[in-house]
């Protein structure tokens, strides 16, 4: 700035200026100094968790990480689950867990090593927090994506196709990796299979839509009509309210002109397996992945059920950053768009939680994090 703008604009407000400039630099830091997270808290009574928004320092990525500013996440069951205390360690206070496993963002840093992405690159971080390749070592979920700032691995980091958003990304590390899994892993879907979805929650839509792409007749299960329109409109090949038919297995029957579905992908448990079962073709397959049902989760895998129609089952963990990977190819051909019931802004995160415990739920519910 010269001497003649100092002396037009005065020297008092170029002292402001400057107190400004560094207050907005001062805040600047702070600001990348930290960062908000939602986590776990145990109510007052003791008998569930709410949610808490803590101002936390910024994580730095250590040799083989990156840094991502997240753009967006998405809600699992699991994650209904963890503020009733299940799946979350049992009796032991989980207060100050963070929370979701599913996010996508922008590469905001990265650490020593790591040579597969930059920052500026467009991630959605897998489920497992070490399952690469291979069998899984056990059930490692990741937890934190609720969050502006995450850390992954680098191998557990996979780009965004081109024509995806981050809020369509956000939904995919468990629905639809487990989807995936259920129907071309477990089993080897093939054109004209039928197969089975239970109710139009994450992993039932993606299987729907995984499953029309791959040449399969699926068939929908739901309590509202007015979700199994939509179900059609996705590409079902049938629907059956299972309201209006309690023996859905019937009505799944003559659906496939007596023939049975050759895969079923299990999100109900232990009420509705046994309907499951009956709706087999012989040689079929069940990939267990839930408990919705009142009757909560399968325990044992009910042999003489299966006998009969010479099944199998198969428990469903979600999957690899391989599978992940080869998932995103499919999709990327056959241009699969998730379908995004409904998108909350992070300040209203808990409001999300309470709409995914409604009936109105169809898709994925996604949490937009400025």
């Amino acid at each position: 700035m010269n001497i003649k703008a100092l002396i037009k604009i005065g020297i008092s407000q170029v002292i402001g200026l400057t107190i400004s400039a560094v207050m907005i630099a001062s805040a600047s830091a702070a600001d990348e100094a930290t960062y908000r997270q939602y986590q776990l808290e145990r109510k007052a009574d003791g008998s569930s968790y709410g949610l808490v928004l803590k101002t936390l320092p910024a994580p730095q990525p250590q040799a083989g990480e990156v840094l991502i500013k997240v753009k967006a996440a998405s809600l699992n069951r699991r994650d209904i689950y963890a503020l009733s205390g299940i799946g979350m360690g049992g009796a032991r206070d989980m207060t100050g867990s963070p929370i979701l496993s599913d996010g996508a963002g922008e590469v905001a840093a990265v650490g020593p090593g790591v040579t597969r992405f930059k920052p500026g690159d467009r991630v959605v971080a897998t489920f497992d927090v070490k399952w690469v390749d291979g069998e899984s070592s056990g059930y490692q979920p990741r937890n934190g994506m609720l969050a502006e700032l995450a850390v992954a691995t680098e191998d557990t980091v996979l780009p965004i196709p081109e024509y995806l958003s981050y809020e369509e990304a956000a939904t995919l590390p468990c629905a639809a990796v487990t989807a995936w899994n259920a129907l071309f892993k477990a089993a080897a879907l093939k054109p004209d299979d039928y197969v089975l979805m239970l109710g139009t929650g994450g992993v039932s839509i993606f299987g729907l839509q995984l499953a029309a792409a791959g040449g399969g007749r699926a068939i929908v299960t739901s309590s509202s009509d007015a979700k199994l329109a939509r179900a059609k409109d996705l590409g079902a090949f049938g629907t059956v309210n299972y309201r209006t038919y309690p023996d859905w297995e019937n009505e799944v029957l003559a659906i496939t002109d007596r023939k049975g579905v050759t895969n079923v992908l299990e999100v109900g448990g232990q009420d509705t397996l046994p309907h499951s079962i009956a709706s087999l073709a012989d040689g079929g397959h069940i990939g267990l992945i839930g408990g919705l049902s009142e009757g909560g989760f399968v325990r044992e895998t009910p042999e003489d059920l299966l006998k009969e129609h010479n099944a199998r089952l198969t428990n469903v963990y979600v999957g690899s950053s391989k599978d992940f990977a080869n998932l995103l190819v499919f999709m990327a051909q056959h241009q699969i768009k998730p379908v995004i019931d409904k998108t909350f802004e992070f300040a209203d995160a808990p409001a999300a939680f309470t709409y995914m415990e409604g009936p109105e739920m169809f898709g994925k519910i996604v949490v937009r994090i400025p």
